[in-house]
């Protein structure tokens, strides 16, 4: 069975990944997790992080000559910011006075994580909480992407809102992947160019912005995840990996909240059997009936908020003089959407990595195409 554990800080030596499950005999393409790693560092909106830091994988072991051996695979993505922090954050001994967050921010775990851990310095939350920690789950879900393109499984997405400016078209599976742009992971540019405005507006103003992205998966068969027990409910399974990336406050499946206006007989997804194959003639259900795979394309959207960390600071207290204050800043961007949209992604391919594998089973990547073709369609 698969599995993935990250560690490591926002500003300290660099950020970590063991996977372990990963089959023997997949090939591994390195330039492939570093576009990703790229992909998640470019967009606009941005802030000064990404201009700092140039992420590129290493992988530490698991691997020989680009190919997995069967053992944990393990990730590193090394922060080039530590050389100006190491006086700060060195594990060997450091200087914890300098770089203490005391005026705790609103939207983020400061308060929250000094209560719970009984520490009087945010700094110590900040640096695991920090949206930082996804840059390898990106290089560890590129991983996950090519164990499951072996099978033919596919994931893509594209960012559907920014703020106001929101893209109601429908899109396939091919023009998801072929037309999102660089820019914001959008594909109307008369949608995009709007976005683009609000951006520009709240740089000037000090605020941030959120949006609506999302997320297909073609190519899984029927029968993945189980209604028997809660825990195996695949649209369970995957809204609670999609909102565990930072910032993530809402997830719909298929047609999602929308379905609660409409009357059953509108809200269902009507079954026929055709040319030998059962086939429906939509898709509301987002691939996913009683926590099952049915064989349609998976649909999921995911709400990001803006980025609680605003350049003009909100109204807040000091946690230890309990004093009115102004929040503390750190960098931050204006708006990560198509970030968020990259780190989604990663999410959702471990997820799907995850149920594969525990269906599947094998050693080999030979022995899992194998039992995927036997699976029926």
């Amino acid at each position: 069975m698969i599995t993935l554990t990250t560690a490591g800080e926002s500003h300290g030596k660099g950020l970590f990944a063991i996977i372990e499950g990963i089959p023997q005999g997949l090939k591994i393409d390195l330039e492939k997790i570093n576009a990703e790693l790229l992909r998640r560092q470019s967009g606009y909106g941005r802030g000064a992080r990404q201009k700092i830091e140039s992420d590129k994988v290493e992988i530490l072991s698991g691997v020989r000559n680009l190919t997995t051996l069967g053992s944990p695979v393990t990730l590193a993505v090394w922060n080039r910011d530590y050389e100006n922090w190491k006086e700060f954050m060195a594990a060997e001994g450091c200087n914890v006075e300098a770089r203490k967050v005391e005026n705790v921010r609103p939207g983020h775990a400061d308060l929250a994580g000094m209560k719970k851990f009984g520490v009087s310095d945010a700094r110590n939350i900040l640096e695991r909480a920090s949206a930082r920690e996804t840059a390898v789950r990106v290089a560890a879900g590129e991983i996950f992407r090519q164990l499951l393109e072996a099978l033919n499984i596919e994931v893509t997405g594209f960012v559907r809102s920014v703020g106001t400016s929101i893209d109601k078209a429908t899109y396939s599976f091919d023009e998801i992947q072929k037309g999102r742009s660089k820019d914001l992971c959008m594909l109307d540019r008369k949608v995009e160019e709007r976005a683009k405005k609000e951006i520009d507006s709240c740089k000037e103003e000090g605020d941030t912005l959120g949006g609506v992205l999302e997320l297909r998966v073609n190519g899984l068969k029927c029968g993945f995840g189980s209604p028997m027990t809660y825990r195996e409910k695949l649209d369970a399974r995957i809204a609670s990996a999609l909102m565990s990336v930072q910032a993530v406050k809402g997830v719909e499946v298929g047609a999602g909240f929308s379905l609660a206006a409409m009357k059953g007989s509108e809200a269902h997804d009507e079954i026929y059997y055709h040319e030998g194959k059962f086939t429906r003639g939509s898709n509301r259900a987002g691939g996913i009936e009683g926590g099952i795979a049915n064989g349609q394309e998976l649909v999921f959207r995911a709400a990001m908020k803006p980025i609680p960390t605003l350049m003009k600071g909100l109204n807040t207290v000091n946690f230890n003089t309990k004093e009115p204050a102004k929040a503390s800043t750190e960098r931050s961007d204006v708006c990560a959407v198509p970030a968020c949209e990259v780190v989604c992604e990663s999410a959702l391919l471990c997820e799907i990595a995850k149920v594969v594998s525990e269906r599947l089973g094998g050693d080999t990547i030979i022995e899992w195409k194998k039992r995927y073709g036997e699976l029926v369609l």
